[in-house]
């Protein structure tokens, strides 16, 4: 398979050379299957934040590297976490929060080529305020996102990835 030259962002707007290297969800599964009619009176959300009745979501980003190149693959995730949880990251979020304690959560995403990964348990680890948090799959998880997050993936499993995403 060869690399197209470019691809436009769904995000900016602009033109980016290779292939994407990121791909998210602009919802917890869950919430998107409201009708649409009826989800902004059922749901509270942005583009970060999102309540759900007594659920609440945080935007994340879960990172899986590449063993062929530089960088990583970055997956736009929502990880369901306790109120608790929630509201301090209300309070650290304009904040550098890089010393913050981690939060503890679980996928609110079924990603195409890791379906056993939905409802996983994981870390997730806060940044800066020009970051989203970053999400770590716990150490024994034995899905398929999980080893491939310690292990890295080729580029064959990467333009396997891109294609069950819809992106190729």
């Amino acid at each position: 398979m060869t690399e197209r030259s470019g691809f436009a962002c769904g995000t900016c707007g602009g033109s980016h050379e290779g292939l994407p290297t990121d791909h998210g969800w602009k919802l917890p599964d869950d919430v998107w299957e409201i009708p649409e009619s009826e989800r902004a009176e059922k749901a509270h959300y942005d583009a970060d934040l999102c309540k759900f009745g007594d659920r609440y979501f945080i935007r994340c980003v879960l990172y899986v590297p590449f063993t062929q190149r530089d960088g990583a693959f970055g997956f736009g995730v929502w990880v369901e976490v306790a109120e608790d949880d929630f509201g301090r990251y209300l309070e650290i979020y304009s904040e550098d929060a890089r010393k913050a304690p981690p939060a503890r959560g679980r996928l609110a995403n079924v990603i195409p080529s890791f379906e056993d990964a939905a409802g996983e348990a994981l870390t997730i680890r806060f940044g800066t305020s020009s970051q989203r948090p970053t999400v770590l799959m716990d150490a024994d998880s034995h899905t398929s996102l999980a080893r491939e997050q310690r292990a890295g993936m080729d580029a064959a499993r990467y333009h396997q990835v891109l294609h069950d995403v819809g992106t190729l």
